[in-house]
């Protein structure tokens, strides 16, 4: 009678785990890099708000850099690695060239939320379904960053023709129109700009503020310019295909329906801290302000043409690139 009382007991245990881990919280793993900062809130609103809604049942286990390198990010989430990642085209241009259509130059001053509005939309695009599709990727949410601007540590900018041979660490938008202008493009780890700088490595760095921010460029510049409207790059939010279509009904429209939330959450924290913190340091700081003259934004605006001219020809046959361009052109035009 004894055995056959723990007999019960301990099978109702066992029942009892079982059923536990049955419902476990369902856990994303997703790979940043670096820390917190204005770059990474989109992924931090979104797994709060995931939580919220599911009632813990699924969870986004963020990790900075603990998972993989951000150039390897997109190689992470093709084999399964991680359910989630953050990544920026430019990293690896030849695996996503159709995301790179958004990084050229169109020439305009737009706002933080017309530009997730328009990645969005450009996510959303056939050829870069197909395009992403190959690394079992599926294009979540984007990381609208403002305009780059250039902070350099070299003498203040007088006229175009002061680019000749100035050594610049930027994404490929700008460097194609600042490249015809003699800029050498010049690679550094994201962690080094500041020193590179310092040391002379390279001369001048282009970044969206929150990144001016974190690499500290405006403590050894000496100019930044305030309009340079020549693109901007695209980080986007990227999950394991496999992954996303596993979710259960429920955890999946929590997250699918928890990304413009998110995205506004974001653009709101972007637009009243991060830009005005850079703006009050670059003037703290001291740095001459270098503002383009209609004359010369034209003149810039020209050669920025061509860049997307060449870039339509260089991936005409790897894809219908024209097409792709011509729906992204739309979309800024809107």
């Amino acid at each position: 009678m004894k055995f056959g009382t723990k007999f019960v007991v301990v099978t109702a245990v066992c029942i009892a785990f079982l059923a536990a881990e049955a419902q476990a919280a369902t856990v994303w793993n997703v790979s940043l890099w670096g820390k917190r900062r204005a770059f990474t809130e989109n992924v931090e609103k979104l797994a709060d708000l995931v939580d919220k809604k599911t009632n813990g049942d699924f969870k986004l286990k963020i990790s900075y850099g603990g998972l993989s390198k951000a150039k390897e990010n997109l190689d992470g989430i093709s084999i399964g690695a991680f359910e989630m990642a953050q990544f920026c085209s430019f990293y690896h241009k030849d695996k996503n060239p159709t995301i790179t259509v958004t990084e050229l130059p169109f020439t305009k001053e737009v706002s933080l939320a017309k530009i997730a509005d328009i990645y969005k939309k450009v996510y959303a695009n056939p050829i870069v379904v197909k395009n992403m599709a190959q690394w079992n990727a599926t294009l979540l949410m984007p990381t609208p960053l403002p305009q780059y601007n250039i902070i350099s540590k070299t003498k203040p900018l007088k006229s175009l023709a002061d680019f000749k041979g100035m050594r610049v660490r930027g994404p490929g938008g700008i460097m194609g129109v600042l490249g015809k202008l003699g800029a050498v493009k010049t690679g550094v780890p994201f962690s080094e700009v500041r020193q590179s700088m310092d040391s002379g490595v390279i001369d001048a760095a282009a970044f969206a503020p929150h990144a001016h921010l974190a690499t500290k460029t405006y403590k050894v510049g000496k100019w930044a310019t305030t309009n340079l409207n020549l693109g901007t790059a695209n980080c986007p939010v990227v999950v394991n295909t496999d992954a996303l279509n596993a979710l259960s009904k429920q955890n999946r429209d929590a997250l699918l329906g928890s990304v413009d939330e998110a995205i506004s959450y974001y653009v709101d924290n972007y637009d009243n801290n991060t830009t005005g913190k850079y703006e009050k340091a670059i003037t703290k700081q001291g740095l001459t302000k270098v503002t383009f003259t209609p004359e010369q934004t034209a003149e810039l605006n020209k050669l920025a043409e061509s860049v997307r001219a060449d870039w339509i020809k260089k991936y005409a046959k790897k894809f219908d690139s024209q097409a792709l361009f011509d729906f992204t052109e739309k979309l800024y035009a809107q």
